[in-house]
């Protein structure tokens, strides 16, 4: 029985299908088809369009192109010449397009072409002036750059820039210059063109296509006499005829080649095995003996006026322009007749001859003077006043530490700094002479030119503040690798060359301001419109760092300085520079001299040297030499100029002078009362000064940075607590000016044993045995018998007066003039007797007399007897005392005054003579008899109350 729910088992049951309204809600609405007969029809208007328009831009293209050549067929013939002016405004030299010889095809090898081709137009025979490919490819190079920086230029193109447009990269000039070369390419044949260009195209060095070219660099007249090498060095310079021609830029020359070369291979023009001969061709330039009058400044005026005011080099050499310079003809005459001076120069080596260059600057505007860029120079050829960077040795002291130290505020040209052997992390300098002094003022080095002070003078005020100062002075250093201490002694990355060596201490006669150096003043074009000088002067340091900079630098040339000869007859200063030869067996000789010096007007350098170094060729001459040069062209060339001095700048102190040093330093140990004490004494050096004391002993490496002690005094005493060896110097300081002396000698006592037991001083009787004689506080009673003194004949005693008892003195009340210290000159007089046995030699004893002298300053009361046993060393103050002695009682009274009468007789019996002493002493006057005579003995002391003094006086 089947059912309307009814259904087979095991079948699924049916789905219902979808109504048709819902077939109708549900279907999506169709999408227009883009058909191939649609796109067809747009592409076809699409092209329709761009032809009209290609069509239109074309025929634009190719009529203004036929416009204009037909129009500037006469730029073909150059225009008039550029004229240079000197600095007083007449004419000096002429820019010119020069040294041109044209060649017709059939003179032209297939090989130099080729050459050509490969490397600037490898399409040339396949396009028509244009290539589209290359164009296409430039201009997305140019998009992603976002500038005109991809010529894709063909031969065809070159030509017609050349010879009718400016070179301003602009879409517009790009337009015109093509419907140039499609003009050209109408009306020449390939093989013409080509000729064409190779006859017009500038080479560099004056040379005017390809067989100027060919002669200038190699000395050949036929081109088909020229090498694959030589093919490739001139077509490798189009593309900058001033970066990659042989004479300038030799290495540039030779990568460059190597490119053209690589191109030719790859292209089938030559064989890798032509290729890797050509390429490992070393260049030497052919004899070439022609001269110009102020080449180097002609060729120097040229370079400037493309690099800093962007002329084209073809548009100055027929461009008609007048150019104003700095230039003195009578300098520059002179630079160049002494450099024709063979005499001045070392002998040519085997390959090589010295060479050399020099600059002279205006130190008001930076002007150059005058310029050489070497011996017998050359029309363009390697200026080695700015195209060769040389290490500058000792010339870069004064730029690198000397000169930013002082600006630091914390030095001055009377500075002392140390000259002893150091090592910085491992770099150990040393001085060119092997002298070590231990300290010096600045002064001494830099007219010296030392090593170490300069190195550790850097250390203290930091590299990097050194580099950044001469990076003020227009030197670029490079933060890695000259980025260390040997960069005070010149040791450079790249070197300096010698117009910035020259710029760089023109700011120091300048008061701090460095001004652009420069050649030219202005540039007037054949239109009237003026180019004005585009240079700068700024402030690189105070006027107060330049004005002692130059302080300084006048004592090089001063006798004894490493300048001397150089000095002439008017103010200067200047630094020697001389880097080292580090070839083995020849370290003794030298790769550079410099010399660098201004005189209030203007600031000169000068270098010597050789191109390239080796064992053949190397600086034998004298350090003296580049400053015997500098003599001999600037006292020459400013001879006619009123002589001037070096002016201190308004608000700068002038220099004072320091105290001079002290050179008598002496140091004795003494002993007395049981103590021991070291006795420093010295002469003066001036009124109001003040001694800075420095001790040190064997513990410590050097002398402390802080005086032990300051004195106003001439001597000085101090306790001495240890056995040990002590050194001191003392440092004369003179606080009206605030300036400080050098170090005196160094005076080294040495303490083996200290003295006996200190003594009570409240108890000056005690014996050496401790026994008190309770009588007299001055020692025991003398027993000797009477005799007859003899008279004192001294001068009286002078000194400070001070308050003190002396306890070897004999009985009796007073005042000391300095507590325990004995300069009496002059023998009292009295009664009494004294025995002294000892081994000193003066006077003999035994004479009877009166008299009246200065005694020893003391304070004596009743009689007693005075004690000492010990030896005296052997000094100026006589002799060697050793044993006792016993003095003679004496009235109460005041003794040692300047005028203290005395009256008496007795005898003095002394073993080996009667001992005088030397010195002065002050005291007081006083009146009385005593008893027993005593000379004062030099400088010994102790303390109140003791009558026992032993122990070894070194004096």
């Amino acid at each position: 029985m089947t059912g309307r729910n009814s259904r087979t088992p095991g079948q699924a049951p049916k789905e219902k299908k979808p109504t048709s309204s819902a077939k109708s809600s549900a279907k999506p609405k169709k999408k227009k088809k883009i058909t191939f007969g649609k796109v067809l029809a747009w592409t076809f208007v699409a092209g329709a369009l761009a032809a009209i328009c290609g069509m239109g831009v074309y025929i634009f293209v190719l009529v203004n192109g036929d416009k204009i050549v037909e129009q500037n067929i006469d730029k073909l013939n150059f225009s008039e010449a550029s004229i240079i002016y000197d600095a007083e405004g007449k004419e000096a030299g002429v820019l010119k397009v020069e040294n041109r010889e044209n060649v017709d095809p059939a003179e032209i090898p297939d090989l130099l072409k080729q050459a050509f081709i490969a490397t600037e137009d490898q399409r040339f025979e396949q396009h028509q002036g244009v290539d589209l490919f290359s164009v296409g490819r430039a201009l997305v190079k140019d998009v992603v750059a976002r500038s005109m920086v991809e010529g894709g230029s063909t031969i065809t193109q070159q030509l017609a820039k050349n010879v009718f447009l400016s070179s301003d990269k602009t879409f517009f000039r790009k337009a015109t210059e093509m419907s140039i070369a499609l003009a050209l390419e109408k009306k020449k044949t390939k093989d013409e063109i080509i000729t064409y260009y190779l006859n017009r195209i500038y080479f560099g060095n004056r040379a005017y296509g390809v067989k100027a070219a060919s002669k200038v660099y190699f000395g050949v007249s036929n081109l088909k006499d020229l090498k694959l090498w030589q093919v490739a060095t001139l077509a490798a310079m189009p593309k900058a005829p001033n970066t990659y021609n042989p004479i300038s830029n030799p290495d540039k020359s030779k990568d460059r080649r190597a490119v053209v070369l690589k191109l030719m291979q790859e292209q089938g023009y030559i064989t890798e095995a032509q290729r890797a001969e050509a390429v490992a061709v070393e260049y030497a330039p052919p004899a070439n003996t022609g001269k110009s009058q102020y080449q180097t400044y002609i060729d120097y005026v040229l370079k400037e006026a493309q690099d800093m005011y962007k002329f084209e080099e073809d548009d100055l050499l027929r461009g008609g322009y007048k150019i104003y310079t700095s230039l003195d003809p009578n300098a520059q005459q002179i630079m160049e007749q002494t450099y024709a001076n063979d005499k001045l120069f070392q002998k040519d080596g085997p390959e090589q001859k010295m060479q050399s260059s020099m600059v002279i600057l205006n130190n008001e505007d930076g002007g150059i003077v005058a310029m050489i860029g070497g011996r017998d120079y050359v029309a363009r050829g390697l200026n080695r006043a700015v195209a060769q960077p040389r290490q500058p040795g000792s010339a870069f002291k004064t730029l690198v530490a000397y000169a930013p130290a002082i600006e630091s505020g914390k030095y001055n040209p009377y500075s002392r700094l140390p000259d002893v052997q150091k090592s910085y992390n491992g770099y150990s300098p040393r001085n060119y002479d092997g002298v070590y002094r231990g300290e010096v003022s600045m002064f001494d080095a830099v007219k010296k030119s030392m090593n170490l002070p300069a190195v550790d003078l850097l250390s203290q005020i930091g590299v990097k503040t050194g580099m950044d100062f001469v990076k003020k002075l227009g030197i670029e250093l490079d933060d890695k690798n000259d980025r260390n201490l040997a960069i005070a002694l010149g040791g450079l990355n790249k070197g300096v060359t010698t117009l910035q060596m020259a710029r760089a201490y023109s700011a120091f006669p300048n008061n701090g301001n460095l001004p652009t150096a420069h050649a030219i003043t202005k540039i007037v074009g054949d239109d009237g419109k003026i180019t004005p000088f585009k240079g700068e002067t700024k402030s690189v340091m105070s006027a107060k760092t330049a004005w002692y900079m130059t302080q300084l630098m006048q004592g090089v040339v001063e006798p004894g300085g490493t300048g001397a000869a150089a000095k002439f007859d008017r103010p200067l200063a200047a630094k020697t520079g001389t880097t080292q030869l580090d070839l083995k067996g020849l370290e003794k000789y030298n790769r550079d001299l410099w010399f660098v010096g201004y005189t209030p007007e203007w600031t000169a350098a000068v270098w010597l040297g050789f191109d390239k170094t080796d064992s053949k060729h190397y600086v034998t001459m004298g350090s003296g030499s580049p400053g015997v040069i500098f003599k001999e062209v600037m006292q020459k060339a400013l001879a006619k100029r009123p002589m001037t001095s070096f002016k201190r700048p308004d608000g700068v102190k002038d220099l004072t002078a320091p105290p001079k040093g002290i050179t008598d330093l002496k140091a004795e140990h003494v002993v007395m009362g049981g103590n021991s004490k070291v006795q420093l004494s010295w002469s003066g050096v001036g009124d109001n000064m003040t001694y800075q004391i420095f001790r040190k002993d064997s513990k410590m490496s050097d002398f402390p940075a802080e005086p032990t002690e300051s004195t106003t005094m001439t001597d000085f005493a101090e306790f001495i607590s240890q056995p040990d060896t002590y050194e001191y110097v003392v440092v004369p300081y003179n606080p009206e000016n605030n300036t400080t002396g050098a170090r005196s000698n160094v005076a080294t006592v040495k303490v083996d044993t200290l003295g006996g037991n200190p003594l009570d001083p409240l108890h000056p009787g005690t014996d050496p045995n401790g026994k008190l004689d309770p009588n007299s506080p001055g020692g025991k009673p003398g027993t000797n018998p009477p005799g007859t003194g003899q008279p004192g004949n001294g001068d009286p005693g002078t000194g400070l007066p001070d308050q003190g008892q002396r306890p070897d003195q004999e009985g009796g009340n007073g005042t000391d003039g300095r507590p325990g210290t004995e300069q009496g000159t002059k023998p009292g007089t009295g009664q009494g007797g004294s025995t002294r046995p000892g081994s000193e030699t003066s006077q003999p004893g035994g004479s009877n007399g009166t008299g009246a002298g200065t005694g020893r300053p003391g304070t004596e009361s009743g009689a007693g007897t005075d004690t000492r046993t010990g030896t005296n060393g052997t000094t100026s103050t006589g002799g060697t005392n050793s044993g006792t002695q016993t003095n003679g009682g004496r009235t109460s009274g005041t003794s040692g005054g300047k005028s203290g009468p005395g009256t008496g007789s007795g005898s003095d019996a002394t073993a080996g003579g009667t001992s005088r002493g030397s010195g002065t002493t002050g005291g007081t006057t006083g009146s009385g008899a005593s008893t027993g005579t005593t000379d004062g003995a030099g400088t010994s002391s102790a303390p109140a109350g003791s009558t026992t003094q032993s122990g070894t006086i070194t004096r």
